[in-house]
């Protein structure tokens, strides 16, 4: 599989960080991305200490969506906009992928999609064409990414573009997990909306990570 480069914008928190060290395993070259450069500098000093065998370089996420082969969203959802409107130049061409998931607190269990029907629908509408957007992991605990640990969890696979989900599909499975191909970016709803009721399964049946898993498969 292709060696990319992969901007990860608000790669500072536990996701961003998971997806580096996963990523970077796999051989390719991690750029960590924050709204300034001395917090990137920061999360790169904190993810070499949670794991020191993965190389990653700072920049502010203008500079780092430039950079970026590949280029993925982990800012909440609030940033998701006013971030993307900022390196929205950087990322033509390109494909994006936008784990947000548009939790409103205080009600995080309760299903909540924005106006425009998703969080990753709204990103390709302010994006246009010229961005394939594809939305992924809204539904992976962020903190069993950072271990070395097996994920259950599968992966729901949404955007216009058929070229552009089947190079997601790839980097999940490098990630370690299995993706599926969910239909166009619309189709992000049920990814986003199932986090919510991940949440509520947790809570109402003390787990720490409920995930889905698609079933059917033939063996082979």
């Amino acid at each position: 599989m292709a060696q990319d480069t992969i901007a990860i914008l608000g790669g500072t928190g536990d996701l961003g960080t998971g997806l580096a060290i996963r990523w970077a395993k796999a051989g390719h070259k991690i750029i960590i991305g924050s709204r300034t450069l001395e917090k990137a500098e920061t999360a790169v000093t904190n993810l070499q200490k949670t794991s020191p065998d993965t190389p990653a370089q700072a920049m502010e996420n203008g500079d780092a969506a430039a950079a970026g082969d590949i280029v993925v969203l982990t800012v909440p959802a609030d940033h998701q906009l006013s971030t993307l409107d900022s390196v929205r130049d950087s990322l033509k061409g390109k494909i994006l992928i936008d784990v947000t998931v548009p939790l409103v607190p205080p009600k995080v269990g309760t299903v909540q999609l924005p106006p425009e029907g998703s969080a990753g629908k709204r990103a390709q509408d302010l994006l246009g064409d010229d961005v394939m957007v594809v939305t992924a992991f809204q539904n992976i605990a962020a903190h069993l990414l950072q271990e070395d640990v097996k994920i259950e969890c599968d992966v729901l696979i949404a955007g216009n573009k058929k070229a552009a989900r089947d190079r997601v599909m790839e980097l999940v499975e490098e990630a370690g997990m299995n993706g599926w191909h969910a239909g166009p970016i619309e189709n992000s709803a049920a990814a986003e909306a199932l986090t919510s009721i991940l949440i509520q399964i947790n809570r109402k049946h003390d787990i720490s990570h409920s995930g889905i898993k698609v079933v059917g498969q033939a063996d082979h």
